[in-house]
């Protein structure tokens, strides 16, 4: 360690600068929410709770841009999904004449 530094060059401020389009701000969040992001994050392998954070924000954004009609035609797209589709039986062609019970066959009426 010097004895001394020259700070004649220093430039206050912060260390990194914050890239185009962010902006630094200071928030207040529950415990218990930073700490799921923070363990999101970890499960994942590592990373940012910051970038997941921005992006749970931004998807939430979207939703609300969205609009009422864009929610529903969701919700009906996720219930139809859970019914399984009936598709119409081939109808046979009758023909002009029908069997009897004992096998013979009369016109149709």
């Amino acid at each position: 360690m010097k004895k001394e530094y020259d700070f004649s060059g220093g430039v206050r401020g912060p260390v990194l600068r914050v890239p185009p389009g962010k902006t630094r701000i200071t928030i207040r969040i529950d415990d218990d929410v930073l700490r799921w992001f923070r363990t999101q994050v970890h499960a994942a392998g590592g990373g940012n709770y910051q970038t997941l954070l921005n992006a749970a924000l931004r998807e939430h954004i979207e939703r609300r841009d969205n609009g009422l009609e864009d929610t529903i035609r969701v919700v009906i797209r996720e219930e139809l999904g859970r019914y399984r589709v009936k598709t119409p039986r081939a109808t046979a062609v009758r023909s002009s004449k029908r069997r009897t019970r004992h096998g013979q066959t009369e016109p149709g009426r």
